[in-house]
């Protein structure tokens, strides 16, 4: 705790490397949301018994989008959306290949279990080193993101059985793409106080807990987390 004080303490937000390191981090935040948008939009149209519940998900992602925009702008920096795109890009083609073949369980894994767990891991260490704009405005997204990995959670539980073997592949296809980008943005992240060990035991803590309450085993979760060590 008391190194995490004197981190804060040190540093500075107006540093030309605070704000180049911000400007891809904050990025990434900003087209996670809208990807986030875009998914749940597309997960209406696949679960239209739940559309009202998904279009009300994607509205709530849009303006998380809007207060990361607004934290950019506080800190006069740019997000560079290309590097965010390319960023998502593994993600993001895996999500609209399962969409086209109709794979809705491989759509829920890839967004409410995987990226849903990265943007809580990713929002609760930065919560503590953030500037205080950036700490208001994230700590009110975490709060909703809860309820979106609720959603998948609940789908997947209620439909566990003839989803199991569909989670396994999708996790083994998506889970290394995790790590790649994790090592991705890690100097970055280390910029802003937020080390990459902490990311990855929170990512690992919220993806073991959603795993468990879908129905996976203890056993199981240790198998299919082992996936997020083989590189892509």
């Amino acid at each position: 705790m008391q190194q995490l004080v004197e981190q804060i303490e040190k540093i500075d937000f107006q540093s030309e490397e605070y704000k180049d390191a911000y400007s891809r981090i904050n990025a990434i935040v900003i087209e996670g949301e809208q990807e986030a948008h875009d998914n749940y939009i597309q997960l209406a149209e696949l679960l239209p018994e739940s559309k009202d519940n998904l279009i009300r998900l994607s509205k709530m992602e849009s303006r998380h989008k809007k207060g990361f925009e607004a934290c950019g702008r506080n800190l006069q920096v740019t997000p560079d959306m290309k590097f965010a795109k390319e960023f998502f890009s593994g993600l993001h083609k895996n999500f609209q290949t399962a969409a086209a073949e109709g794979k809705v369980v491989t759509c829920l894994l890839i967004q409410a279990l995987i990226i849903e767990c990265f943007a809580i891991a990713a929002y609760n260490i930065y919560i503590p080193v953030a500037d205080d704009f950036a700490r208001k405005i994230t700590e009110g997204v975490v709060k909703e993101e809860y309820s979106h990995l609720n959603f998948g959670e609940v789908w997947l539980q209620e439909n566990f059985a003839e989803s199991k073997a569909e989670l396994e592949t999708a996790n083994r296809q998506n889970l290394p793409l995790v790590w790649k980008m994790l090592n991705q943005v890690a100097d970055d992240a280390h910029v802003l106080a937020m080390e990459k060990e902490a990311l990855v035991e929170d990512f690992m803590i919220q993806y073991g807990e959603a795993l468990s309450n879908i129905g996976f085993t203890t056993r199981d979760i240790m198998r299919l987390s082992a996936y997020g060590l083989i590189p892509v």
